[in-house]
């Protein structure tokens, strides 16, 4: 009786060993591949994109992109010295300033000049590229929409040297409030920010307007001015990436 008992265990304990062997095997199972070699590896992760980071992360005041010398030699009789600063809902993305005179000659007649400067700035984006190649396709549209002013006659466009990364100024004459107006946009592009200035004059009863050759050589050494600004003041840390800014337009020439 004593040996039946003995060897019914043994029986007992040797079936219950492959029930214990599938257990284990089916609780060890963590979803991880085992290798031909035994080693195992997880599934693999694709590794996320990256773009150069912005060079500036933020715009100086607009306003104070020009000297008050520049601007009281390029806008006589300046109605405000500071300018006038156009609305913005984020300054560290987009800003403008304008200034306006009318320099009254009595009988030689009276000359009128018009002063703008606009900029824009754009962060790296991983879905949209970096801050500066965000801002070369906003730096062409901004040329293309200067040589597309409606009305424009005898316009021309030519590369900018010395203004930025890259800068074209656009000149033409433009018929308005029954004088003709001549116009010098320069559009430059220093790293991730696009500077847009416009100066226009006209003369009035009987004045002559400004010559297209004066007319350049001012808006050109304002936009240095302006572009010196942006790349002294405006270069801190590296910017990340962040919500692409929706592409405003530059402030447009009035009288």
């Amino acid at each position: 009786m004593h040996r039946s008992a003995s060897r019914l265990t043994r029986i007992l304990a040797c079936a219950a060993v492959p029930v214990m062997l599938v257990v284990a095997g089916c609780s060890s199972d963590s979803g991880d591949k085992t290798d031909a070699d035994g080693s195992s590896s997880s599934p693999s992760t694709a590794p996320s994109p990256t773009v150069t980071p912005a060079k500036y992360s933020g715009l100086p005041d607009a306003c104070a992109t020009i000297g008050a010398k520049t601007v009281g030699s390029l806008v006589p009789k300046v109605k405000t010295k500071g300018g006038t600063s156009g609305k913005s809902s984020d300054i560290d993305t987009r800003g403008s300033c304008s200034w306006n005179g009318l320099e009254d000659k009595g009988v030689k007649g009276s000359q009128y000049r018009w002063l703008d400067v606009s900029l824009m700035r754009y962060d790296s984006d991983a879905t949209l590229g970096s801050g500066a190649k965000r801002a070369g396709e906003y730096y062409a549209k901004e040329v293309a929409g200067a040589q597309g002013t409606a009305g424009a006659k005898s316009l021309k466009s030519v590369a900018t040297a010395g203004v930025g990364n890259q800068a074209t100024l656009v000149t033409y004459t433009l018929k308005k409030t029954d004088e003709d107006f001549a116009y010098a946009t320069v559009v430059a592009r220093a790293e991730n920010v696009v500077i847009t200035l416009t100066y226009n004059g006209a003369g009035y009863a009987g004045a002559k307007s400004p010559s297209p050759a004066d007319l350049t050589k001012n808006a050109e050494k304002a936009a240095r001015e302006a572009v010196a600004a942006v790349t002294a003041g405006s270069e801190d840390a590296p910017a990340g990436s962040g919500d692409a800014p929706a592409a405003g337009e530059s402030s447009k020439a009035a009288s």
